[in-house]
């Protein structure tokens, strides 16, 4: 190939924004460069209902600076917004949609009381699981707020960018191992990214439970965290008590993914899979290899495969 296409993903946190940029294919992604600068105090607070960026000229300086680093001319990218900025959540409804627009207008109608924001005013998207036996749909549904998603598009649009794909931080994670996954089954992916614990457990390989907490400032291996896990799975075992959990994997930080996969494997009873960053992306020349410099872009390099 003459030119070979260039992919942009970009992971906006509370620390900072980081850039993946990836090149080859997406059976065989490569990492050309990453790029990671950090917020100034008081720039980003993430909020539901509120806008998220209190310091637009500095959070659009960062921007920029991260992006110049990469020595790519490409401003085309795909955003990733942190799990906390929205609500996800798993969804049964009654019947069939004649088309999609009657299925927004249903969700927004059964959610309208149960969200701590105006339902009208959000961007909303679902996705089908399943239809059960009963003949219900098992929706996978997120919400964010207008206000929220239409700053982010506006600054990244005044300082070059056009984020032509937007979602969210636990999706991208799931997009990055996205192959592994698919071995799952009925199993769970249990995260710990970015100060967010993750889980989601699975039956025929689509979710039936998900859960994103923040716990800023906690340990991967906190307490606290073993806590949320089992109080997850036995919320799980509730309502599901025919269902086995029979495989499992661990996302978590390097310097304590041994002792976070313990944990899990004590709460779920099963020896999880790691999976690390390491094993998605072939390095080229100009990029690190290495599991602990890769990681805090894990999700950065989700968003770029969904344009790869």
């Amino acid at each position: 190939m003459l030119f070979s296409q260039k992919s942009l993903g970009v992971e906006i946190s509370t620390s900072g924004v980081s850039f993946a940029l990836l090149g080859g294919s997406k059976s065989a992604p490569r990492l050309e460069r990453i790029a990671f600068r950090p917020f100034s105090p008081g720039t980003l607070r993430i909020s539901l209902r509120e806008a998220n960026i209190l310091d637009p000229q500095s959070f659009c300086a960062r921007l920029s600076e991260a992006h110049a680093l990469l020595l790519h001319k490409g401003t085309r990218l795909s955003l990733a917004l942190p799990d906390a900025a929205s609500r996800v959540l798993l969804l049964d409804v009654e019947g069939r949609f004649k088309n999609r627009t009657e299925g927004l207008d249903t969700i927004r109608w059964k959610l309208k009381k149960s969200m701590p924001f105006d339902v009208a005013d959000t961007h909303l998207d679902y996705q089908l699981l399943r239809v059960r036996e009963s003949g219900e749909m098992s929706l996978l549904v997120a919400l964010v707020s207008r206000t929220v998603i239409s700053q982010y598009e506006d600054l990244f649009a005044t300082a070059g960018f056009t984020p032509a794909r937007i979602d969210l931080t636990g999706f991208n994670l799931c997009r990055t191992f996205e192959k592994p996954l698919e071995q799952l089954g009925d199993g769970a992916l249990i995260s710990f990214y970015d100060g967010t614990l993750g889980i989601m457990l699975f039956s025929d390989g689509s979710p039936e439970f998900l859960r994103f907490k923040e716990l800023p400032g906690v340990l991967p291996t906190d307490n606290r965290v073993f806590m949320e896990i089992n109080n997850s799975l036995l919320a799980y075992r509730e309502r599901f008590p025919e269902r086995i959990i029979q495989k499992v994997a661990c996302i978590a930080p390097p310097e304590a993914a041994g002792d976070f996969c313990a944990m899990v494997a004590e709460a779920t009873g099963n020896e999880p899979q790691l999976l690390e960053t390491k094993g998605i992306v072939k390095p080229s020349d100009g990029a690190p290899a290495d599991q602990k410099t890769l990681f805090p872009f894990t999700a950065a390099i989700g968003a770029a495969l969904r344009s790869l």
